[in-house]
């Protein structure tokens, strides 16, 4: 299909006008005008970019783009070592950082509900991102950690008892822990996120509420996957995942 309605769909689909985000979404490096297979990641690094363009690909999807707001927007060095074999390969990167986040089908959050098994029940934070739900059934904080590491292939950091009773969840995927103290003003039992930040070891303890830090990386190959197949099943291109793995 044509590059330009390859992204009116996606923006169609995940409306980015309706965020305020750190960086532009949609495309963010235009390549060839015609598109038949598509790389998914997480993030636009080297090595993506690299099998991308080893594997005969005319566009990059992902969660994680270029140009984030406060950057330095020389490019040179790594900036350069990123960009340039996109430009002399053509091929095209798309980017979606918070649409992907909230959208309600093959958004991040999601998706990994789904993946986990837990019922949403509404939203809070900044932009809705926060998702609030049951998992399937009642469990302990040990044993929700067990589930998202054998889920995520990532052992999961966790603030709080062991055997406290978990039955009311937030979650909101990437590094959400400013986000916080607004799922514990839901009345939550625990709040989960890729990333962790000192003080919510302090707000973790004081408010009584448990905090797992799952992994950034770990809990956003959900959405850019859904996303991909959505693009395979409408339009039926070729469409696959790389997995750059991340310790964070």
């Amino acid at each position: 299909m044509r590059l330009t309605d390859l992204v009116v769909a996606l923006d169609g689909l995940l409306q980015p006008a309706s965020f305020r985000d750190y960086c532009p979404n949609g495309l963010q490096v235009e390549g060839r005008p015609d598109v038949r297979r598509v790389l998914c990641g997480v993030t636009a690094n080297v090595a993506l970019i690299e099998r991308a363009i080893a594997g005969g690909y005319d566009a990059i999807l992902v969660h994680h783009g270029f140009f984030w707001r406060g950057e330095d927007p020389t490019l040179t060095a790594w900036r350069l070592r990123r960009l340039r074999p996109l430009l002399v390969h053509e091929v095209s990167l798309i980017a979606y950082h918070l649409p992907l986040d909230a959208h309600p089908e093959v958004g991040n959050n999601a998706a990994w509900a789904r993946a986990m098994g837990w019922r949403p029940e509404g939203r809070c934070g900044g932009e809705d991102l926060v998702w609030l739900g049951w998992p399937e059934e009642p469990l302990t904080l040990s044993a929700l950690a067990e589930r998202l590491n054998a889920m995520l292939g990532h052992e999961p950091l966790v603030l709080g008892e062991p055997q406290r009773r978990i039955e009311r969840l937030a979650w909101c995927s990437g590094a959400a822990q400013g986000e916080f103290a607004a799922a514990i003003a839901e009345g939550v039992d625990v709040y989960i996120t890729g990333e962790v930040s000192e003080p919510c070891v302090h707000l973790a303890r004081d408010a009584g509420v448990a905090f797992i830090a799952a992994g950034h990386h770990a809990t956003e190959r959900f959405g850019v996957q859904a996303l991909g197949c959505w693009l395979a099943q409408e339009f039926g291109l070729v469409v696959d995942y790389h997995e750059v793995p991340s310790p964070v």
